[in-house]
């Protein structure tokens, strides 16, 4: 029997990549800069707040 699979690595990474695209295509080298370093800030704030509350 040929289980299913329930989550997809691949697939998810390419929604998000497509996601990416589409919020980054048409801004400039300085934009894609601030984007990817808000999303930065972003991820290291939730990654901080998850980690005080596991502590």
């Amino acid at each position: 029997m040929k289980k299913t699979k329930d989550f997809d690595c691949v697939e998810m990474k390419r929604k998000a990549a497509e996601r990416i695209y589409e919020e980054t295509k048409d801004m400039s080298l300085d934009e894609r800069i601030e984007y990817w370093r808000t999303k930065e800030r972003e991820f290291l704030q939730a990654q901080a707040t998850r980690k005080a509350r596991s502590a």
